[in-house]
Parts: structure tokens; C-alpha cells; sequence
């Protein structure tokens, strides 16, 4: 997982680009769970909050491993 990303100038680490996508999928991610009312059968939401972020960033970096 070493690289780098170039926006109009400004390198940035490949995980800070992935970590931000990540970020994305959870904010969706969590909508939906959300409406769906999944949340009543979670223990501790903030648990599962990082946990699942952990698992898109985790599922994004082998998606995108290889590209690079």
C-alpha cells in the first residue's frame, strides 16, 4: 500500500484517499441502516460505527491493491 496521489499539486498518501472514500461509503452506508431501522438490533453504535468503517476501508484497499 505504498503510493501516492497527485491533486493538482498536493501529493497525498494513497490509504488518506482510500480512508476518505471509506468515509463516504459509511455516511451511505449508515443512511440506510438508518431507514431501515437495523440500529434497534445494535448493542453499541458507535462500536459497530467503527468497526464497519474498518471494514469498507479494509474491503476498498484489497479492491483497489491491484491497481497499483
Amino acid at each position: 500500500m505504498i503510493g501516492e496521489a497527485s491533486f493538482y499539486g498536493l501529493y497525498l498518501p494513497w490509504i488518506m484517499v482510500l480512508a476518505l472514500g471509506a468515509l463516504l461509503a459509511l455516511w451511505a452506508v449508515r443512511r440506510l441502516l438508518a431507514a431501515t431501522g437495523a440500529y434497534r438490533w445494535v448493542w453499541h453504535p458507535a462500536l459497530f460505527d467503527m468497526a464497519l468503517y474498518l471494514l469498507l476501508l479494509y474491503a476498498l484497499s484489497r479492491a483497489t491493491s491491484c491497481f497499483q
